[in-house]
Parts: structure tokens; sequence; C-alpha cells
């Protein structure tokens, strides 16, 4: 029988309903299901003043502490990790496993399947777990990213509420339900049944592709351009409050900048900047745009 590690952190338990849809074909696997634990874990919902304060030590990647963790196997025939985005970056507590030396060496040489659940931006938190994956010796075999697929401003809104108060509703009983759809959530078992089919067969070979065939995966080209940016923007911004931030008093001013900045590039800057770009910019770059993306959607 083939050992499957499924390991993930959930704040909402959004990624947790994911995974079980996921796994739903795996009847012939033994499965060995593994929930991150952060010894001081993050309240959901949250509050403003914690969310924005997180943001620079996990753009930084610095790892927080976890709950022991007891592996019932040595080797597995397959890793799946689940994961969100925070800031462009892996989650905290799945950057601290990914440091973690015990579940490095259970990556090594092990193949590995990323499955993602968050809003819409994935591709620099992905360039993140990857490099990581590399440096254990694991073999990224296949990524399966789950976003919101309102626009992008409408998906501010919604995670927003859902994220500072809990419900998972329609905003003045106007807005879309935030998240990922409940018919992606439902559908992720079309992921699992071909990651199902590579492990009985003992060949991952190609499965990418075979993902990507469903026509389930999509990356936004503005959400693309926005992206392309942002990391090395929040990077700036993270070393900035934590070489200024040297009081308490000091971090919660600069973070409030941040926080200010931020709202303003969402809602101010960015829709100028893209419809600049998408005029005068994207119709000249299609090629390339194609390319990158290409890049994004593969996972070598």
């Amino acid at each position: 029988m083939k050992k499957v590690l499924v390991i993930n952190y959930s704040q909402s338990g959004q990624l947790h309903e994911i995974i079980n849809n996921f796994l739903k074909p795996f009847d012939t696997a033994e499965i060995e299901r593994v929930y991150i634990k952060p010894v001081k874990d993050f309240a959901f919902p949250w509050t403003e003043d914690v969310f924005y304060n997180t943001m620079p030590e996990c753009v930084t990647e610095e790892a927080v502490a976890l709950e022991p963790i007891e592996y019932q196997s040595d080797k597995y025939d397959l890793i799946v990790i689940g994961y969100q985005p925070w800031f462009l970056s892996p989650s905290l507590p799945v950057t601290s496993i990914l440091q973690d030396p015990a579940f490095r060496q259970k990556m090594k040489g092990t193949p590995i399947v990323t499955i993602i659940g968050g809003r819409n931006m994935w591709l620099n938190s992905q360039e993140s777990i990857k490099s990581y994956i590399k440096q254990a010796g694991g073999i990224l075999v296949g990524n399966i990213p789950l976003m919101d697929r309102e626009p992008n401003l409408i998906s501010v809104l919604t995670i927003f509420h859902w994220m500072l108060t809990g419900k998972k509703e329609r905003k003045w009983n106007l807005l879309p339900v935030p998240g990922v759809s409940q018919k992606d959530i439902d559908g992720a078992d079309k992921f699992g049944s071909i990651v199902n089919s590579a492990l009985d067969q003992g060949n991952f070979t190609g499965l990418q592709k075979k993902l990507l065939s469903l026509g389930l995966i999509n990356i936004p080209t503005d959400i693309w351009f926005i992206e392309m940016r942002g990391k090395k923007i929040f990077r700036i911004w993270a070393n900035l409050i934590k070489k200024k931030g040297t009081t308490p008093e000091k971090r919660k001013f600069y973070v409030n900048l941040f926080k200010y900045y931020l709202l303003t590039a969402l809602f101010v800057a960015s829709p100028i900047i893209l419809s600049v770009y998408f005029i005068l910019i994207a119709p000249f770059s299609q090629k390339s745009i194609r390319k990158a993306k290409d890049y994004f959607y593969d996972v070598a």
C-alpha cells in the first residue's frame, strides 16, 4: 500500500475542506494527515493590528515555533503540502515546517504535490516553496492553486470581511461569498484522481500537464502583473519595519504606514497603473506574457 503524507496549515478551515475533497479518490493509499500547529497560533478571525504586524516576518520568512510532530513512517511515496499565501509569501506556519530538519528529511527524494488555497495571488509564494523543496532534495511534481476567481478589488473587499469577522458570507448581502468558490472546493477531487492515478502507477512524469489539462488553473494577466512588482515592494517595507521598528511604539508607527500604503496601492494606484498597462503595453507584449505565465504553470 502506498504511503502518503498530507501536511497543511489552515486558519479558517477552507484549506482543510479542499484537501478533504482532493483526497477522496485515494481509497487504496495509506493517508497520514498532519495539521501544522504553531505554539502561539494565529487566531481567526484576524484583528487588523495582528494582520499587518505579521507582514515583516512573513515576507522575510522567519520561522515560528511549532508543536512537535510524530511521523508514522520514515519514508513516503508522496507528500502533499497544503498552504495559504500571506503577503505574497507562504504562511508563517508553512514556512516554519519547510525549515524544520525533520520534515526536510522526509522530503528528500520524495515526490511532492502542493495545494494552495488563497485569494488570488500565489506566484511568489510558490517560488519560495519550490526553493525550500529543492534545497531539501524533494521532487516537486505538481501544483494545484485554487483561488478566488472574482475581480481583484472585489476579492479584497470580500476577503477582508471574512478575515476580520470570521463570517464567510456575502458582505452587505451584495458582494460574492469570499474565498475559493464552493464549486472549486467540491471539485478538488478531480485533481485528486489524476494525482492518485500517478501514485498507483508510481510514475509522476507529466503530472503537471495532466493537472493543467482540466482547464481549472488560470493566471489572470492583472494578477501576474501585480505580483511581479509587489513582492519587491513588500520586501522593502518588511526590512524598513524591522530596521526602524526598534521599539513597540516605533514598530506600530511603521506598520501603520505600511497599512495605509497597502490600502492606497490596492484601491487607488493599482487601478490606474493597470489601466495604463493594458492600454499601452499589454497589447504589444502578449508573447512575453505567455512565456512568463508558462513558467509559473510549470513546476520545474
